[in-house]
């Protein structure tokens, strides 16, 4: 009897530039570089580029499982620094620039962005914080967030909390478990964030309630 094996068929054209940027992405694992590209891969990907580091990170710490401290110090430096970018983009050149991200950038609308806008009104360190930590595009929220404007060291404190929590926890699980832990990851790292963030945002309501 023979097997046929069913290939999945990726698409062309700029409907398969994701696909194409996600394996260039992957590709640098196993490169020399792969640390400084995990750096700049970081830095892009929170004011502009579509791929997560993620992806490199758990590349990279499967094959040193070692290094996976070194890896996150350096994936979280990029992010923060990255978000920066993003917040400078949003805060001195978004009316130039937003046609750009809306045609081109993936994951950006204008509706998406808009309803981000909003929430800064009132809950600025918690959207920043809840997105860096969770796999929401976070290309938004800095960018959102300087079109919004709030305080930049808010905001600073915000990404550096929220990236090093979520690179640290998903490279420590992939030194401590394997590759098997990652489908865990990918389905649960959402929720505990956001169950975290809700525990977190009641103690700080009941420490200003009790005073």
């Amino acid at each position: 009897m023979s097997q046929q094996t069913e290939t999945f068929q990726r698409p062309t054209g700029l409907r398969g530039l994701h696909y194409r940027l996600y394996d260039w992405v992957l590709h640098w694992s196993g490169h020399k570089r792969a640390t400084p590209a995990l750096f700049l891969l970081s830095m892009a990907e929170s004011s502009f580029f579509p791929i997560p580091p993620d992806v490199l990170l758990l590349s990279m710490t499967v094959a040193k499982p070692k290094n996976w401290m070194r890896y996150a110090f350096w994936c979280s430096i990029g992010s923060v620094l990255g978000g920066l970018i993003g917040y400078a983009i949003g805060w001195g050149l978004w009316s130039a620039v937003s046609g750009f991200f809306f045609e081109y950038v993936p994951m950006f609308s204008a509706e998406k962005f808009d309803k981000v806008a909003a929430l800064y009104d009132k809950w600025n360190f918690w959207v920043v914080f809840t997105a860096g930590f969770t796999p929401l595009p976070y290309k938004i929220i800095t960018i959102a967030a300087g079109v919004a404007k709030i305080n930049l060291l808010i905001f600073f404190v915000a990404s550096a909390l929220s990236r090093s929590a979520r690179f640290f926890l998903v490279a420590g699980l992939v030194s401590r478990f394997g590759p098997k832990i990652q489908p865990w990851i990918e389905k649960y790292l959402g929720i505990l964030t956001l169950a975290f963030v809700v525990l977190l945002a009641l103690g700080f309501y009941a420490l200003k309630f009790l005073h």
